[in-house]
């Protein structure tokens, strides 16, 4: 596949193709291009030549459209058509512009899978607080030990590096992106068989960062990134697991640290399974723990080539696919989710390979990572076993939540293109509220003794 590269604004004209690149703070004359050239957040603020990708203007407002009583949002862009849609039948013809899981699920789906693709918006925005905390760490943020941790990142905690010189800084990127301060999810896990007929798992799961715990020592939270705690609610045979993580920055010197409540056993233990290609929670075996979020953990296993820069059709402002109005039955069809409910546009993101190294193991061998410029959320990811067969695809169909300036995922979506079945995490539509952003909770919530209680409540 042809890539397209750009040559970035930010003045910063050479990329560096190996993650052995120095990692460092950029300078005075390197941040001031953030929020001028570039948005504040690191990417391209002009629009492409032909201008099917416009300007960066700042982004949906506040008030981009109405928030209904359980939280779900409205969507800015409901009267638009499709420009076009993507089929099995002219896929050639946009190939340069798609990842080649897509082209994959072309020839896998011929007859279903489509790419519906329609006008840009480039809705991200961010609190002005935020955009201060990205300066922050542009100036501050160095690596550790090849990439595999972060030092001078302590005071901002967000976007490690704005103006990435290496692949494993855009990873980070990603890790340490703005997800709204704490969050609590109400979300669903499925995976259909090859006929379409599913279960559905529910969980609630929150998230919390260090500054934002009153009662927390931090002095003891250092090499803390956040705290996740993630209970299953549904079904009764599952109810009451609950699943505690201490994400670490520096996962080789402090790896991650994780417990599990079994409600049937009534007893906590550590997991340090729930990491890597260990298997993720009730995904049938679909899923490993660092395909949560498109990609989690410690960058430690892989090196990082960093590509550059191209356009893609991604999937983005999916809020017909996030709307209450659907049931989960509308969404979930035989061998990918209803295409007819996604949207996808045309945008530049970073095209990242991590490749398994010498000695290490992982069940993906290669994974080919493709980064929104104006987010840093992984948008596609191509996983390959190590055969180098293109074995899994993820997709996540993105949404800007606007009122509360929180760039995030609407779902996620991983397709096994050999076994002919996938997964999809994060879906809402029938949970009886969206995301609760500005969640409050205490330290005490993310202890090992209190996960027997979150399991009961």
């Amino acid at each position: 596949m042809k890539t397209t590269k750009f040559l970035l604004q930010s003045g910063v004209l050479a990329l560096s193709l190996l993650a052995t690149s120095v990692m460092a703070k950029v300078s005075p004359d390197e941040a001031a291009k953030l929020g001028a050239s570039l948005t504040p957040i690191g990417a391209e603020k002009a629009g492409n030549a032909d201008g099917s990708i416009p300007a960066w203007t700042g982004g949906l407002p506040t008030n981009a459209g109405a928030v209904d009583a359980k939280g779900f949002l409205a969507d800015p862009f409901a009267s638009e058509q499709p420009l076009f849609t993507i089929t099995a039948a002219n896929a050639e013809q946009y190939k340069d512009k798609l990842s080649a899981g897509q082209l994959a699920m072309f020839k896998r789906y011929p007859d279903t899978y489509k790419i519906p693709v329609y006008p840009t918006h480039r809705s991200a925005a961010l609190p002005d607080d935020i955009y201060a905390a990205i300066k922050t760490s542009a100036l501050n943020t160095e690596g550790l030990d090849g990439g595999n941790g972060l030092s001078g990142f302590g005071d901002s905690r967000y976007y490690a590096f704005p103006l990435p010189k290496s692949g494993v800084e855009v990873a980070w990127n990603h890790s340490t992106r703005y997800r709204g301060g704490n969050v609590k999810r109400y979300m669903t896990r499925v995976q259909p068989q090859t006929n379409g007929a599913f279960n559905m798992v529910q969980f609630t799961d929150e998230i919390s960062y260090p500054g934002n715990l009153p009662d927390l020592d931090k002095a003891k939270a250092q090499n803390i990134l956040f705290y996740f705690i993630q209970n299953v609610t549904a079904p009764s045979r599952l109810a009451g697991n609950v699943l505690l993580v201490h994400e670490t920055i520096d996962q080789v010197k402090e790896p991650r640290m994780a417990w599990l409540y079994n409600a049937g056993q009534r007893r906590v233990r550590r997991a340090p399974q729930v990491a890597y290609d260990g298997p993720a929670t009730a995904a049938d075996g679909l899923a490993t723990s660092d395909n949560y979020d498109m990609f989690n953990g410690s960058p430690d296993r892989y090196t990082w080539e960093l590509v550059g820069k191209k356009e893609m059709y991604i999937p983005y402002n999916s809020y017909k696919l996030d709307s209450p109005n659907l049931k989960y039955e509308d969404i979930l069809k035989v061998g990918h989710i209803n295409q007819d409910l996604t949207r996808y546009e045309l945008h530049r993101v970073w095209e990242v390979v991590a490749k398994l190294k010498d000695g290490e193991r992982h069940i993906y061998a290669t994974r080919h990572m493709y980064f929104d410029e104006d987010t840093w959320q992984a948008a596609l990811i191509d996983h390959y076993d190590g055969r180098g067969q293109l074995w899994r695809v993820a997709e996540a169909h993105a949404q800007q939540y606007y009122h509360k300036q929180v760039p995030g995922y609407t779902a996620e979506a991983l397709y096994d293109v050999i076994a002919g079945r996938y997964s999809v995490l994060g879906l809402k539509n029938e949970e009886k509220q969206s995301y609760e952003f500005g969640a409050k909770t205490t330290a005490s919530a993310y202890t090992p003794a209190a996960l027997r209680q979150a399991g009961v409540r």
